[in-house]
């Protein structure tokens, strides 16, 4: 029996294989969990079918996070599904393309700004929520997913950084909001995966290349190894856990200056 068995959960987030959603899916998955997903539109609803299929589950809904409607929507057929919901799992974020070019002041817009803080982050808050009332008295737990780039400027990485800051803010309100109910929210900050998300990030691989001569592992992270994480932070072993970000990213927040850049390996 896996840790999860008997958990409900709701994968928001799967875009292809190589998504950090799919990572987490696989491994509550493997440790006993009950699948159901979503995906934003029409276009990706083949892709997440699939992916739901190689789990087991044939519940797939849609839910455009940018819709309180399609969100309500959302939580009202899985409740006639389920009796109830014991983990969401949100991997949801978006900027507009012209946003994470040059330096930030020079790409920020107004509208850019909205488009990225409603998507990667004040979704969060609505789907919360909208779980919220599926999730009582079942010691139910929520994450999400940021990144560093939330805490130092990244080149590239702009307003995403900002929204990315907002969610982790946005998972301490949660956590104090949601802790009388018995419901747990934490974050978690990873390492850079090569992800379709990651693909509209201008030279990462060279920020790739740059992350894994700095950690101290001295290599990328997968989603594997990301999954892990927060299928243990969504178990009832992590039940004393709340309001935190755990960072999964090969140690490399806690360096100030590598041995590579030190012993003149990077000349």
């Amino acid at each position: 029996m896996g840790f999860l068995t008997g958990k409900r959960a709701l994968i928001a987030g799967i875009a292809s294989t190589r998504s950090i959603a799919w990572g987490i899916a696989q491994a509550m998955h493997r440790e006993g969990a009950e699948l159901a997903f979503s995906y934003p539109n029409d276009k990706l609803k083949g892709r997440v079918e699939k992916c739901a299929g190689e789990l087991g589950s044939d519940i797939v809904l849609p839910c455009d996070v940018t819709s309180d409607e399609e969100i309500g929507s959302l939580f009202l057929t899985l409740g006639e599904r389920w009796d109830g919901l014991d983990i969401l799992v949100h991997s949801v974020a978006f900027a507009p393309a012209g946003e994470l070019e040059g330096l930030y002041l020079d790409a920020v817009t107004r509208d850019g700004f909205r488009v990225a803080h409603e998507i990667s982050s004040y979704s969060f808050a609505a789907m919360g929520k909208a779980a919220a009332a599926l999730m009582d008295g079942r010691n139910g737990a929520m994450v999400t997913l940021t990144y560093i780039g939330s805490m130092r400027s990244m080149p590239g990485y702009n307003v995403m950084g900002l929204a990315k800051a907002s969610l982790e803010a946005n998972v301490r309100y949660m956590a104090q909001s949601l802790g009388g109910r018995g419901i747990r929210v934490n974050g978690i900050s990873s390492g850079p995966i090569r992800t379709l998300a990651a693909s509209g990030i201008k030279n990462f691989k060279t920020m790739l290349g740059h992350f894994e001569h700095v950690s101290p592992l001295g290599r990328a992270v997968t989603i594997e190894e990301v999954g892990n994480v927060a299928a243990f932070l969504c178990s009832d072993l992590a039940s004393g856990i709340t309001g935190e970000i755990t960072y999964v990213d090969g140690g490399f927040n806690t360096v100030g200056i590598s041995d590579y850049f030190v012993s003149g390996a990077a000349e």
